[in-house]
């Protein structure tokens, strides 16, 4: 065999995706008394590998990809799971897919999904609610940047007597910011939102207009 075919043939191998490839690199980030879970200590170090800040929302994506149970947490099967379908190997193979991963927040299905997703894998599994210092946090992440009201409800849990957030709450609070218009006049207050929003929305049209004749 001529060596660029020996050549091309390590390149190509190189290139494809290997089980075992990926198994020794997660083992990278395990401790010999836990070998088949990847922990905090080690996210810190696999995101320190692949140059993503452990709070980027990309490592949320990427959970989700690979359907992890637990924040801070990966398991063997989740790993291989999620990498197999990535076809991910290597640190250098991660970082070429992250912007793929990235892209799938500007997909409307694709970010209600991993939305949804966020609930479970962020709240403690031994709350059936979300607490709400996790949930401003996720909130922040997911809604920050692309709600126009999410300061204002950022405000309205701060001073309201919420302690937790659950799952019928998280879900329509994602609905509302994409369906209600920023000056509310779409908002129905007949519809069935949860009370939460519908005190929301008492709670800022009374800081609105009190503001307006502070101003006048």
């Amino acid at each position: 065999m001529s060596y660029s075919r020996r050549y091309g043939n390590r390149v190509d191998e190189a290139l494809q995706f290997n089980q075992k490839r990926c198994l020794t690199w997660f083992r990278e980030y395990t401790a010999p008394d836990d070998p088949d879970t990847l922990g905090p200590e080690g996210m810190e170090k696999f995101c320190e590998d692949i140059g993503v800040e452990p709070e980027n929302i990309v490592m949320l994506v990427l959970a989700y990809r690979m359907q992890a149970r637990q924040m801070g947490f990966f398991t063997q099967e989740e790993w291989l799971r999620g990498l197999s379908d990535l076809q991910c190997d290597s640190v250098s193979k991660i970082q070429a897919r992250l912007d793929h991963l990235r892209c799938l927040l500007n997909d409307q299905n694709h970010f209600k999904a991993i939305y949804r997703y966020a609930y479970d894998f962020a709240r403690d599994k031994d709350q059936r609610s979300m607490d709400m210092d996790t949930a401003k946090a996720m909130l922040a992440l997911l809604l920050g940047k692309h709600w126009s009201l999410y300061t204002n409800f950022s405000h309205f849990l701060e001073q309201s007597k919420y302690k937790v957030i659950n799952k019928d709450q998280w879900c329509n609070i994602l609905e509302f910011s994409r369906t209600i218009n920023i000056d509310l006049t779409n908002y129905d207050v007949d519809g069935a939102w949860p009370v939460m929003l519908d005190e929301f929305v008492d709670w800022l049209k009374a800081n609105r207009a009190k503001t307006s004749e502070d101003g006048s």
